[in-house]
Formats: C-alpha cells, structure tokens, sequence
C-alpha cells in the first residue's frame, strides 16, 4: 500500500492505536496471578504483585491496589488490606474523565481510559474494609465503611436518568450494618439496620435476584425489638414472621461467620450486531438489534454528503462489548457445627448474580455511545477514503482491529456470600464449616473460638475451589 507524503504522519498515528487495542483479555493477562489465586497460594500471589508494578500507576491503579487489599485480607493482615484498600477507593473517587482519552475512545475503545468500576465493586471496597476493621476491633469504622455502601449506590443511581439500575440499595450492607451495631450493644441503631435490610431483601433483591430474607435476618429483627424495649414492633414481626420469639442470651459469646464461596465471573468479549433499518424521520437511520430488542435512531443530518452515503450503503456493523464468564463454584451449600448442634449459612449476597444484570443494565445505558463511536469511526473512514483510498483501506484495517470491548474487573471478588450466627459454649470451641459439592463431596474445616460472656466473634472464610 502506498500512502502520498501529507497521510504518513496520520496512518502513524491510527496504526499505533492498534497497540492500544490488543487481543488479550485483562484476564489472560494476569494469568500468573490469577493461577496462584486459584490454587490459594496467596504468599505467592503477593510476591507476584511485589514483582510486577507495572499496573500501580497508569489505567489500571484501581484494580492492582483492588487485588493487593484482597491478598492482605486473606493473609489476614488487616491494617495493610484497609491501606491498599484506601489507595484504591481514592482512586474510584478521584476519577476524572480525561477528554483526550474520551475523544480517543471514540476512534479505538474504551481500554485507553483509565478503568471506571461497575457500581457493584465500587462498594464492595467498603464491605472488604469494614472486614478489616472488625477484625481490628475498630467496630465505628466498620459501621462507617457499611453507610458508605448506601451513600455511594445513591449517588451512582442519581446518574442514571432513563436507565436505573436493578442495583439500586444493598441489603447485605444494612444487614451488615445490623450485625456490628448489636455487637456493639446500640440494639436500637441494630433493629433500624435489620427492618431496612428486610425491605431490601423483600423488594428488590426477591424480585430481581431472587434472593429471599435470611430466617436469621427474621431473628435478629426479633431479637434487636425486644433488647430495645420496642414492644409494638415485636409483636408486628411475630405475626409478619409467623414466628414466636423466646429471648435466648447467648451467655457465653456468639459467633458470626460469613462464607465467602468462590470467585465472581471474569470479562471476555462478545459482539452485538446491528441491522440499519428505514427511519421515517427525515435526517436519521436507525440501528435495531433483535437479540437484546435494542433500537437507537442516529441524526446524520448533519454529516457531510460523503458520510451521509456511507451511512446509506451501510447495512449492519458490529459493536463490542464486555460479557461475563461465570466461574461456578465447586462447592453449593455449607453448614456450622458445634456441640453437635447444626447451623445452615444462609444466602446474603450474590455478587455473580448482581455482576451479570448490573453489565445488563449497563449495556442499555452506553449503547448508544457505542454506536456513536462506531458511527465516528465510519465518519473517519469515509472522509479518509475521499482523500486517498489506500488511506481509508488503512483506517478500515485499525477500525476493524481497535474495535474492542473493555474486559478489565475486580477478579477476586467471591462468588457469593452467606452467614450464619451461632452462640458459643464456655471455653474453647471447635466450629466446623462443612461444604457439599453437587456430587455428594463434603469437606470440613475446623476453627477455634474461646466462648466470653458477652464477645461477638467475627470471622469470614473464603472457599476458593471453582469448577
């Protein structure tokens, strides 16, 4: 191909936005990491961020800092997860589009910008650091990071003017929030947590994520009125509950154990295809995809008479965007066991769930810029064909190349997130979590808890195994 002197610069300049583009996912990238995650060997996991620093600054900070307070917590060192943490929820809130990326984006893809969070792992930060705090015995800072949660959905949905999200308030965070605060001995500020967690649950998590209330939810609201003297309440939620509550103290101490199963879906590409269909409005065309019953008009009334032409010899054209691969845990139910006496974990959260509809839900919203970016890449190509047709065969070739769709998040998030709350005997206590595999597999692991009038004991354990 041979392009005249005055294209070169500028055939310089679109071939290296194939470099941008690339053909690995953020997954496969990471590969290393991620095998090491996958076998839980987490000393090795962090060496390897140790190593590899390459993403601590640049369009990926978020998600290395998101990956080195995950590889803390579980190694269990608590203050240094909440600093890394801290660094990747300033990150999230600093964020600022930078128009030369935008404007690039509209002729490559979005993976030149900075990574934007999905609305769900922006608050899973503060789930993870309020974690860290109940382990440090830092009770108001844990509640602080679960009002976060709330705070920051609110102002995430307030964005969305056509297109709300299904993910809209966390029942896991109010519950949460319920469970540190009755720990703390404020029953009151516990049962405001616990009735806003069951509205949630009964509402919006029933209907989209068919997630039903925890029956531990139902006896904590119980449990909650009666220490706090709400008699009217109390007799409410008997006969809401069909339940009768008899107050049982647990006298030597009590245990909470949350179960994080698995890891939640990774991002690969998939493409949405668009037919042109006739628009009987003057000045547009409209782009309808059936699969997903999208339809999107686009005014090209304003186009040079060029472009307007290769919009009408246009008949379909693809548009990438990010899927989720589900990573199915190998394990699906688990249970508690001391002094004989059995405790099922109950569904609270399930972040695959919630990743799939909330990407859903997103694809909505941003199609339109899709297609516009696309269409701008057209625009380009046509007006790169009027100048020098070996320069538009070029600008076809990198638009073909760059259109990419964004496959970067947070992969070490879990699958899912059950609890369960038992009381503990005077002395030492020997917990058992027994997982069930579809195939009638069991494995049990033990844990030690000292029973103390009046302690509240935390602990989050996370199963790694996948399918």
């Amino acid at each position: 191909m041979n392009l005249s002197g005055k294209h070169k610069h500028f055939s310089i300049i679109l071939l290296s936005l194939i470099l941008f583009a690339g053909c690995a996912t953020y997954y496969t990238k990471n590969i290393e990491f991620q095998n090491y995650i996958a076998q839980g060997s987490f000393e090795k996991a962090d060496r390897w961020l140790d190593k590899n620093t390459k993403d601590s600054d640049g369009k990926n900070q978020m998600l290395y800092y998101l990956n080195r307070g995950y590889v803390s917590w579980i190694r269990q060192n608590y203050k240094e997860s909440n600093h890394y943490f801290s660094i990747a929820e300033k990150v999230i809130e600093d964020y600022i589009q930078n128009y030369y990326l935008e404007a690039l984006t509209l002729i490559s893809n979005p993976n030149v910008k900075p990574y934007k969070p999905e609305d769900f792992e922006v608050v899973m930060v503060n789930y993870f650091m309020a974690l860290n705090y109940i382990q440090l015995g830092q009770y108001n800072d844990a509640i602080v990071e679960c009002k976060r949660i709330n705070i920051k959905l609110n102002q995430l949905n307030d964005k969305y003017k056509d297109h709300k999200n299904r993910y809209q308030r966390d029942a896991f965070a109010h519950n949460l929030m319920g469970i540190i605060y009755e720990a703390n001995g404020d029953y009151n500020n516990a049962f405001i947590a616990y009735r806003n967690a069951l509205e949630v649950y009964e509402t919006d998590y029933k209907e989209y994520f068919g997630i039903s209330a925890p029956e531990q939810l139902k006896q904590d609201i119980l449990r909650s009125a009666y220490l706090t003297g709400f008699t009217d309440e109390l007799a409410y939620y008997e006969e809401k509950f069909n339940m009768q509550f008899e107050y049982q103290p647990a006298e030597n101490g009590e245990l909470v154990f949350f179960w994080l199963n698995g890891f939640g879906p990774y991002k690969a590409e998939t493409s949405i295809n668009f037919v042109k269909i006739p628009n009987q409005k003057r000045g547009y065309v409209t782009m309808v995809n059936d699969e997903y019953n999208l339809s999107f008009p686009l005014y090209i009334g304003d186009k040079s008479k060029k472009e307007k032409d290769a919009f009408e010899e246009l008949r379909f054209f693809r548009v990438a965007f990010p899927k989720y691969v589900e990573r199915e845990p190998y394990y699906k139910k688990a249970s508690l066991t001391n002094n004989s006496r059995s405790y099922d974990l109950e569904l609270m959260q399930d972040i695959n769930d919630i990743a799939f509809k909330t990407l859903k839900d997103r694809m909505v919203r941003e199609m339109a810029s899709a297609i516009m970016r696309l269409a701008t890449k057209k625009a380009l190509e046509a007006l790169a064909d009027e100048q020098d047709e070996a320069l538009g065969t070029l600008v076809n070739i990198v638009n073909t190349v760059t259109e990419k769709a964004d496959t970067r998040n947070w992969q070490t998030l879990p699958y899912s997130i059950s609890y369960a709350r038992l009381p503990l005997n005077e002395g030492l206590n020997e917990v058992n979590l027994k997982t069930y595999a579809p195939n009638g597999g069991t494995n049990v692991q033990t844990f030690r808890f000292q029973g103390e009038q009046g302690k509240t004991y935390f602990h989050a354990y996370h199963t790694i195994a996948s399918k």
